[in-house]
């Protein structure tokens, strides 16, 4: 069966995710720079990331807090709704000691025929050390990086292409559970067509070692193409999750869909939705994970989202411990 990671153009100059560089994340002498995907980035920069995220947690699971960034400022620059992303990234900022600016960009220079370079620029001029950007458009924060000097970009999600700080909070969440990525089996499953996120999970759990990676899909909701090595798909989930040590499920991307690619909710649950019955199929200690926000009764039953073997909550906290590691390790302070 055939599949594939990315096969979309997009306005950003007709180009695919697979096309678009990674080099800008790295100076010349490798340090990391910006945060724009996981793709190209050495396996010891992912687990030097999560190390950081780990000492920011305490033996319990809580949040620690930093002076790390108390000489910085990050501004908040979210082009599509957002609430728990953007949040989390605020609440990171702010526990890393850092000035943290939501840009108020409904009355942005923007909607004045402001360029987006432009508005970039002058916020570099305010003296911001760190740019928090979630797109629509696949690859702008590349572009954007490759444009302006001086200040860190961090990708909160850029179209359908990349969303990798979701991909390290689930990399240590993952970590947390398992302790390593040796000989283990994990299902990615539903909307991996329209998932930013799914793409980045993908490309962590291949650099991490992670050798079987199973996308589980209904046939319109998958790509077409090859598979990369160590990637198999599936348009049956009891095959796709059978033996599987970790589970992850994806949102139902709605609003990147065409009309046709729209499922029925309540086939869709049936055939591809997890159940307390259907997790048996999986290894007696697999995990749930999903980035949130969940639809209950579509892809996963409340007695699973609610469940022992559920990790949904963890990963949100876990997320702002890799947010505040992100900003730590690019203003070099780890």
């Amino acid at each position: 069966m055939i599949c594939a990671l990315l096969n979309s153009y997009y306005k950003l100059g007709s180009m695919n995710p697979e096309s678009i560089s990674n080099d800008p994340q790295l100076d010349a002498s490798g340090k990391l720079i910006h945060l724009l995907g996981l793709k190209g980035l050495p396996k010891t920069e992912l687990e030097h990331i999560l190390d950081v995220a780990n000492d920011l947690l305490d033996n319990k699971g809580n949040l620690k807090k930093s002076k790390a960034l108390d000489d910085m400022s990050v501004a908040n620059l979210f082009f599509e709704p957002s609430t728990r992303t953007r949040n989390t990234f605020e609440i990171a900022a702010k526990r890393t000691s850092a000035n943290t600016i939501n840009v108020d960009l409904a009355n942005s220079a923007t909607k004045k025929n402001e360029t987006l370079m432009d508005t970039m620029q002058t916020l570099k001029a305010m003296q911001i050390d760190m740019f928090v950007i979630r797109h629509k458009e696949s690859g702008l924060p590349h572009r954007i990086a490759s444009n302006i000097n001086g200040v860190a970009i961090i990708n909160a999600g850029d179209g359908t292409n990349a969303h990798p700080t979701q991909a390290l909070l689930d990399m240590l969440t993952i970590r947390q559970h398992k302790g390593s990525f040796d000989n283990l089996s994990v299902a990615i499953i539903g909307d991996i067509r329209h998932s930013r996120v799914a793409h980045s999970d993908i490309q962590a759990l291949s650099t991490l070692g992670v050798k079987d990676i199973r996308l589980v899909a209904p046939e319109n909701l998958k790509f077409n193409g090859k598979a990369p090595e160590g990637v198999s798909c599936f348009d049956n989930l009891h095959e796709g999750i059978d033996g599987v040590d970790v589970m992850m499920t994806l949102r139902l991307q709605k609003e990147r869909m065409m009309s046709a690619d729209i499922p029925n909710e309540q086939v869709y649950f049936e055939t591809f939705g997890l159940t307390d019955k259907k997790l048996k199929l999986a290894k007696p200690d697999a995990i749930v994970m999903h980035p949130g926000p969940v639809n209950r009764g579509i892809e996963l039953d409340s007695g699973v989202a609610d469940g022992p073997q559920s990790v949904i909550l963890q990963q949100v906290t876990n997320g702002i411990a890799v947010r505040m590691a992100v900003m730590v390790v690019l203003a070099g302070k780890a």
